[in-house]
């Protein structure tokens, strides 16, 4: 397919947000596609160029973009500057300098096909060495050069790593199982298998080739991360056993960061919950997984904790979370020593152990791991009734953990999924007052005041809605940020920047900035309240009113360990209110 036939899709993409439509579009696109194009195109449409975990990324610094496109449309780079600022994105500017080009057609070379485009992208992004900068300015202008108007607009966003379509993969999933299973109705089994092997570009080409017998044969592979487990809150022992039942087991929930560990022979791979690879931030947990586990083969997962050197008592979050923004590795190692608490077992010697239950997966975890200060299992009790659950809770609590994650001792693990055969009870869910968070950024509004020397005083946050793949206004946050987190999060939200509101944002209110739904802050409230405002829960409890959170405040906590579609659900929100309700009306 011509990169100009695949342009237009995505210009058809941009111009609807909804789904169906989406879906729609993806699946007349998907029916053109080869084989080898396929893959290509799944990765381009989520503004990829391979899936997560291998972390391949342009690297482009925004100037550096901003160059190529002078030289490809022989402008200042001036005249780019300015037109950026009037278009508010670099895509819409290329397009129009590339438009009003002079000689314009004397100047293609080549029609771009699909695989030419990625296959420079992919060259471009793999680029490294003193002139690799140089080298990879030329190689997107020659690009840019052989591209028309619309071309140019779309590659400059890819590019940039902000293609504004507001797609998400599971859309793409969907459109997949309609393409190529012939119904929505199947999707789940895409899922499955999306879930254990998460690279869109394979999981096309599978149910294109080979469909739904093809799906069946996806398993787990070493290297390649499994999409993580979720869990569901409660807001008491009470509901939870009559929710989870019994006997359920118990464990300390840490306040550590997620890893699941990928063990083969020597070679040990570790994955955030965000499915990134960061095996090189934590030097000391891949001796300590080689060290003190017996399996050849293996995957586990853990809660990576920070400790004192001295004591060997657990750290605060934000200190392990120093880790990822050092370099001297080594050196920070000693300074923030890390310690591991191992809760499940997904894989052990060429056997997946996803559909075995809880209660088995423990069993084969505890012959696995050798324990000691450094390395250990999770704290774990079964309980057979709210009392000694309770009991456990406030056991955790004491000794300084967020609070319980309580499972189903009979359920599998459900890759991907978030389900009642995991649920958290956390110390903020007793008070009657605050509740913790993790609401994700969508907008913001100029700094006043003290805070005009910053771009942004306050920032609009959101939840997600799970079942329609969106998010929705909770509430408007100025408290709780530092002058050194106000200073970072810019930093951090550059990439992000939109100059209208995303697709997947659902909002009545205006912002003076608006957000790529990425960014993941630990917010607390004193309250649900009812809002004539926010999106959250629209018109459920009462009509032109949604969910909002009373006095809500920054904890300090970036959740930089969470992706955006991990962050608090519309649904936790209206259950903590429903909890609410309940409570007054006793």
């Amino acid at each position: 397919m011509k990169f100009s036939e695949f342009a237009s899709y995505l210009q058809k993409l941009e111009s609807t947000t909804k789904k169906l439509e989406m879906v729609s579009i993806l699946k007349e696109l998907f029916s053109k596609l080869d084989e080898d194009e396929l893959p290509l195109a799944c990765y381009l449409l989520l503004g990829k160029l391979r899936p997560d975990y291998e972390q391949v990324e342009l690297g482009i610094a925004a100037r550096l973009l901003l160059r190529s496109v002078a030289k490809a449309a022989s402008v200042s780079e001036t005249i780019v500057e300015k037109e950026l600022k009037e278009k508010g994105d670099l895509g819409e500017a290329a397009y129009e300098l590339l438009k009003n080009k002079k000689l314009k057609k004397l100047v293609f070379s080549r029609e771009l096909t699909i695989k030419d485009s990625y296959d420079t992208l992919l060259d471009l992004a793999r680029m490294s060495g003193k002139k690799s900068i140089t080298q990879k300015v030329d190689a997107l202008v020659s690009l840019l050069v052989d591209s028309s108007p619309l071309e140019a607009k779309y590659l400059v966003r890819i590019t940039s790593g902000e293609l504004r379509l507001g797609l998400a993969d599971m859309t793409l999933l969907d459109a997949l199982s309609e393409t190529f299973l012939g119904s929505r109705d199947l999707r789940e089994e895409v899922e499955r298998a999306y879930n254990v092997y998460p690279d869109i570009g394979f999981i096309a080409l599978v149910v294109k080739k080979h469909k739904l017998e093809g799906l069946k044969q996806v398993k787990i592979t070493l290297g390649v991360p499994i999409r993580m487990a979720l869990a569901e809150r409660l807001s008491s022992a009470e509901e939870i056993i009559e929710k989870v039942g019994v006997p359920c087991a118990a464990e300390y929930k840490y306040d550590g960061e997620r890893i699941q560990a990928h063990k083969k022979g020597n070679e040990i791979l570790l994955y955030s919950r965000r499915l990134e690879n960061i095996t090189h931030q934590y030097p000391d947990v891949v001796e300590l997984i080689s060290k003190n586990t017996v399996a050849k083969e293996l995957i586990i997962e853990m809660e990576c904790i920070a400790i004192d050197p001295d004591t060997l008592e657990i750290r605060p979050f934000q200190e392990l979370m120093q880790r990822r923004r050092k370099y001297d590795i080594e050196k920070v190692s000693k300074e923030i020593p890390v310690a591991l608490r191992i809760f499940d077992i997904l894989y052990v010697d060429g056997e997946p152990l996803l559909n075995l239950p809880y209660i088995k997966r423990r069993e084969i975890l505890s012959h696995q791991i050798i324990e000691n200060d450094f390395a250990k299992l999770s704290e774990m009790k079964i309980v057979n009734n709210p009392k000694e659950l309770e009991d456990f809770f406030q056991k955790a609590v004491d000794d300084g953990m967020e609070g319980v994650m309580v499972k189903m001792i009979n359920s599998d693990y459900q890759a991907g999924a978030r389900s009642y055969r995991w649920v958290k009870l956390k110390k903020e869910y007793k008070s009657e007052l605050t509740d913790t968070l993790d609401l994700v950024i969508v907008g913001a509004y100029r700094g006043m005041g003290k805070r005009s020397k910053f771009k942004y005083g306050s920032f609009l946050m959101s939840v997600y809605d799970n079942k329609n793949d969106v998010f929705k206004t909770i509430c408007k946050v100025g408290t709780g940020f530092t002058e050194d987190d106000l200073a970072r999060l810019e930093k951090v939200l550059e990439p992000y920047v939109r100059k209208e509101k995303h697709p997947r944002v659902v909002s009545n209110m205006e912002a003076d900035f608006w957000f790529i739904p990425k960014v993941v802050l630990e917010i607390i409230g004193a309250e649900i309240t009812l809002s004539p405002v926010h999106t959250t829960s629209l018109n459920k409890f009462k009509k032109n009113a949604g969910l909002a959170i009373r006095f809500p405040r920054f904890t300090g906590r970036l959740r930089e360990d969470k992706e955006a579609e991990q962050a608090t659900t519309e649904e936790e929100l209206e259950k903590m209110y429903q909890e609410k309700l309940k409570k007054v009306e006793e």
